[in-house]
């Protein structure tokens, strides 16, 4: 064992303690991925990374990202924290761009000058299209809401297996109290407008709030739900802005009904999708490993 330099980093949140934690080991240079995993199921937390030096020479810097029980090839929070961690420990990146490799290849990462937050391109979506009807009546059977209540619905799958559903409202997303014995299994992001969808068209100034999201997926103890989702959010904005369900640039609230108040900040520019928000370091020390 050694000692590592670790930070515990807050994401999609300006405020300690109200997005979304991760774990950012600063050097997991030399450690297998057994001891990745059994870190990351230790610290409890949603998600840990690893950064190593990169492979690919376009690239920053290289992350393994996991959560309990398997690695992931992508995730958004992760992707923002660990870059955040980066930048804070002294990097610095090689082009305009911060690019991060990981297991969907390159990323790229922004920072916005005038607000401080990072943002990373959305990746392409692995399956997109709408869900199956059987799928989608299962969701509905799960959520303890009508079918009708369902009104549109898409594939959002960048690597983790997202099915996205959008209600009428942003009261009935946080209203949601899901069967997690009737959605085992499944990964499930939900979408709900604070006004009515018919009128998200316009751009959004400022931090004005258009969208209420919650994330559920399978845990330890049946249905788990995620605090602040940057992978599920991604795949909402891609399939929203293209279908025009959203306005190219929006915010969206998640972690409410988990006394959070995550922020996501949603925009296209060109081809890109970008998904940002803030982060703040919380623990700042050394680990062993």
């Amino acid at each position: 064992m050694q000692q590592r330099s670790f930070k515990q980093v807050d994401v999609f949140t300006a405020k300690p303690y109200y997005g979304n934690p991760l774990g950012v080991v600063l050097d997991g240079t030399g450690l297998s991925k057994e001891e990745m995993q059994h870190f990351t199921n230790w610290t409890n937390l949603s998600e840990c990374t690893f950064l190593l030096p990169p492979a690919h020479a376009e690239a920053d810097y290289q992350v393994r990202i996991f959560c309990p029980g398997r690695e992931l090839p992508f995730a958004g929070h992760p992707t923002l924290g660990s870059c955040h961690a980066w930048l804070e420990a002294g990097g610095k990146p090689k082009a305009q761009h911060i690019v991060q490799e990981c297991g969907v290849g390159l990323v790229k990462i922004k920072r916005d000058a005038a607000s401080g937050r990072l943002a990373f391109a959305a990746p392409p979506l692995i399956k997109s299209g709408p869900l199956d009807e059987a799928d989608v009546a299962l969701i509905a059977r799960g959520l303890k809401i009508e079918r009708s209540d369902i009104i549109a619905h898409s594939w959002c799958d960048n690597g983790p297996n997202w099915r996205g559903v959008m209600l009428h409202s942003a009261q009935q997303v946080l209203a949601l109290k899901p069967d997690a014995t009737v959605l085992a299994g499944l990964d499930i992001g939900v979408v709900g407008p604070r006004g009515k969808v018919g009128v998200v068209g316009a751009q959004t100034t400022g931090d004005e709030i258009q969208f209420e999201v919650r994330a559920f997926f399978p845990g330890n103890n049946g249905m788990a739900e995620d605090p602040v989702t940057g992978s599920l959010n991604a795949g909402i904005a891609q399939w929203l802005i293209g279908a025009g369900l959203a306005p190219t640039r929006y915010v969206a609230a998640q972690g409410t009904a988990l006394a959070r108040a995550g922020r996501v900040h949603v925009e296209q520019i060109g081809t890109d999708i970008w998904i940002g928000g803030a982060s703040v370091t919380c623990i700042d020390g050394k680990v062993s490993l």
